[in-house]
């Protein structure tokens, strides 16, 4: 009872919070002369002066994935230049090394994609400086991701037009309006309950046992909140979200889950907003919901019942191994559920340590394809594909026209929406079977353990997650090159067929109306079908690998196999 009175406390939040977002947001970006814009309008127009920015000046699909690619090559650049030489820069109290020349081109990828995938540990690799440079880097990718959702939503909202939008002005006002704000507001909270934010060096502590102890600090406060409300997740120590000056106390930890998914659920009211029907948004939310309650029911459920194989040694209880016990089996699922079912993998578990069906879940919230609230942006629009697809298999079904919110479904957003689903697919097994060759993987277990560790992480860099399980050695130069190519085209790939589908769209006429021959796409029963669609395109696509993995483990584990 007390583990779903927790959730409803959550839900309750994020579903009051996501129509004042959603609201504020769509001000934001319809340029409407009210509060937010008349505040911010100085220091917006000084960007622009300052940057040559023409905010009339609109873009073309491809002119705005070229800008895209453009402002995202350049800004994993700089970064890599500041890891390649952290050791002769300022703010490196602790001295640390430059970073290999694969390790900082890994590293500078992964932050541009939101993957944040990390095969260091911060807080004896990274500089003060280097983890700015990256909590820089959690900003303005997360900006793009949001950026390229409004240009997409401009596909179904504008007619018989050319163009979705203006990147430049798109991500001013992304960063300066939205992400900037909510993460100066939750930095200070994060310090109020005792997150570090400083330049001093780390500290020295004696423990009752007269062992000596360091203490990370370092400029943390504003790091973690980004990290989490960009759904970035790369954490400023290796314990990420589990560790006690990161995420020092239950409320912390409250608030790192609710912004994990704040963003993501807000931008399915501003979709309602901005293509004149609220309902549509709520649709979506419902259906993003349904799928995280459903999955948090399956982590909770398989975490609190344990581990058949210590009951049997007399220890009754709770699968607690790898958990922070401040927090319980409860928080873990949540905090699992929001990490997995967006784009941020900062959990405050140890996820080699979960239950295999746990660890299913985990796979199907990746693998399903960021629609579970998702990226920044990336989980609308990956949610929006998905809803297309549906629309035009229901259409097939019950013989009415593939239509939605007003734009017809033809051949070639149909080819897109294939494209996109392709995707994932692709960069989650061809390289979970390639690292499968002899002398390739340095995986810590055997057996479906080992399978699971490294479709694991080629789960998680294709769906920009970053969450990896400890048991696999991914510090080599074939996995550094490997997850660094995945990364690249499970961000940019689906990103670019996005907004090919806009800039198709947005040359088509709208009709606002529903016409008798098309389908409501607000009813229960289309909500039903989109997620049931949802489920079953990811298990005929993934489930035969996953049943190599944990399904095969939890079978096993009934029987006292161990690996």
């Amino acid at each position: 009872m007390t583990a779903w009175l927790e959730l409803l406390v959550f839900l309750a939040a994020l579903t009051a919070a996501t129509p004042m977002l959603g609201g504020y947001m769509a001000v934001v970006f319809e340029g409407e002369d009210r509060w937010p814009r008349r505040v911010g309008a100085p220091l917006e127009r000084l960007v622009y002066r300052v940057c040559g920015i023409d905010e009339r000046l609109e873009m073309t699909w491809v002119d705005y994935l070229g800008a895209v690619a453009v402002f995202s090559g350049v800004s994993a650049l700089a970064l890599m230049l500041v890891l390649l030489g952290q050791y002769v820069l300022p703010l490196n109290p602790q001295h640390f090394a430059n970073l290999s020349p694969l390790l900082a081109l890994n590293v500078a990828i992964s932050f541009m994609t939101t993957t944040n995938w990390q095969a260091y540990a911060g807080e004896s690799t990274m500089s003060y400086l280097s983890q700015m440079l990256l909590g820089w880097q959690n900003f303005v990718a997360a900006a793009v991701g949001l950026a390229v959702a409004i240009a997409f939503i401009r596909g179904f909202t504008r007619s018989n037009h050319t163009t979705i939008g203006n990147f430049w002005v798109d991500l001013t006002r992304a960063l300066l309006y939205v992400l900037l704000p909510l993460s100066v507001a939750g930095a200070l909270l994060f310090v109020w309950q005792g997150t570090p934010q400083n330049f001093a060096p780390y500290a020295s502590a004696q423990t009752l046992e007269g062992a000596s102890q360091t203490i990370t600090g370092g400029p943390m406060a504003s790091q973690a909140i980004i990290e989490q409300l960009g759904a970035n997740g790369g954490g400023f120590v290796a314990a990420n979200a589990a560790s006690p000056t990161q995420n020092p106390t239950p409320l912390t930890d409250w608030l790192q889950s609710l912004a994990m998914v704040l963003i993501g659920a807000g931008l399915t009211n501003l979709f309602g907003r901005l293509v004149g029907n609220v309902r549509q948004g709520w649709m979506l939310y419902a259906v993003m919901t349904a799928l995280f309650v459903a999955g948090f029911a399956a982590i909770w459920g398989a975490e609190h019942a344990g581990n058949p194989l210590v009951h049997h040694l007399g220890v009754v209880g709770p699968n607690l191994e790898g958990k922070e016990q401040r927090f319980g089996d409860t928080s873990a699922a949540l905090s699992i559920s929001a990490a997995t079912g967006t784009s941020s993998g900062a959990s405050n578990v140890a996820y080699d340590s979960l239950m295999p069906i746990s660890l299913t879940i985990a796979l199907l919230n990746m693998q399903i394809g960021e629609v579970i609230f998702g990226g920044v942006g990336s989980g609308l629009y990956g949610m929006i594909i998905l809803a297309v697809l549906t629309v035009f298999i229901a259409g097939l079904m019950v013989g009415r026209t593939p239509e939605y919110v007003g734009k017809k479904i033809q051949q070639r957003e149909i080819t897109l929406v294939v494209l996109a689903s392709l995707i994932p697919a692709a960069t989650m097994l061809i390289p979970t079977a390639f690292a499968l060759i002899p002398g390739i993987s340095a995986s810590g277990n055997a057996g479906p353990r080992g399978f699971t560790e490294i479709l694991y992480a080629f789960t998680s860099v294709s769906s920009n997650n970053g969450s990896s399980m400890g048991g696999l050695n991914v510090q080599t130069n074939v996995y550094n090159a490997l997850t660094a190519v995945v990364m690249l085209i499970g961000r940019f790939g689906t990103l670019a067929v996005s907004l090919a589908l806009a800039g198709g769209l947005v040359t088509k006429p709208r009709n606002a109306a529903v016409s008798l021959g098309s389908i409501d796409t607000t009813t229960p029963l289309f909500g039903a079908l989109l997620a049931a669609t949802a489920i079953i395109v990811t298990a005929l696509t993934f489930v035969p690998a996953d049943a190599l993995g944990p399904i095969a483990e939890h079978l096993l584990l009934r029987i006292g196999a161990t690996f």
